[in-house]
């Protein structure tokens, strides 16, 4: 467990290191799990020491919510103060992605690959 751990952080702090490094817009633990994702492609999957450990990790995923719950306690006078552009925001966002969900659906559905048919 400790080992793939490690694994993680290092992916993470690769993306970090690469992020700021290169002044990039794209959070440091994002491209850490891109170049995860292309090593696990390179070696042809996860070992089944960091499946496990990633499963657990998933299992207590809910934990990583209790400081977002806490913040929005500690601020619930601003969350009350700017309530209708949170309200907005969140339903132009939501709409936003159901609007893009939907058209990339229909524009695999409509491609050759997607239907088996070969060029």
């Amino acid at each position: 467990m400790l080992s793939a751990l490690t694994q993680l952080l290092i992916f993470q702090l690769a993306g970090e290191v690469i992020a700021r490094g290169l002044a990039l817009p794209i959070p440091g633990p994002v491209l850490g799990m891109l170049f995860l994702f292309v090593a696990l492609l390179i070696k042809g999957g996860p070992g089944e020491n960091l499946q496990t450990t990633s499963q657990n990790l998933l299992q207590h995923l809910s934990l990583l919510f209790v400081p977002a719950g806490t913040g929005i306690m500690v601020h619930l006078h601003r969350v009350s103060d700017e309530w209708l552009p949170l309200l907005a925001s969140l339903l132009v966002s939501t709409l936003a992605t159901l609007i893009v969900t939907a058209l990339v659906m229909k524009l695999c559905q409509r491609s050759p690959a997607a239907s088996g048919e070969a060029s």
